[in-house]
């Protein structure tokens, strides 16, 4: 199986700490911190799995999630978002911009690579 996952999170402890998780269980791990390149990084990097945060520089989450799910080649990606606020709103617009999984800060290390493996079976 692919097990490349691109994360895009702005907030660097975060970053090392799913990097690690998901590395140590065998995952190819890529980041990216800015919001206004971040499609073009996931073109580029075209990963199994994307890992995505609301709140980023440049442009938000929910807007890269509404052009992923715009443009076909990226339509069923799977994407594990992520939220500090985790306010039902939140929710309920990444659902409907498409999101896979909707996961709120702080979470567990297990429910981090429990979504991310269930998200690659489902892709």
């Amino acid at each position: 199986m692919d097990k490349r996952v691109l994360l895009i999170e702005d907030e660097p402890s975060l970053i090392e700490a799913i990097r690690f998780i998901l590395t140590r269980a065998g995952w190819s791990v890529q980041t990216h911190s800015d919001g206004a390149s971040a499609v073009a990084r996931i073109r580029e990097a075209r990963p199994r799995v994307l890992i995505l945060d609301v709140m980023l520089p440049g442009r938000s989450g929910f807007d890269i999630l509404d052009e992923l799910r715009a443009d076909p080649e990226f339509a069923a990606l799977p994407v594990l978002m992520l939220t500090a606020r985790g306010q039902y709103a939140d929710r309920e617009r990444a659902e409907r911009a498409g999101v896979s999984r909707f996961m709120s800060k702080p979470f567990s290390n297990a429910e981090v690579l429990d979504s991310v493996n269930a998200l690659a079976g489902a892709g």
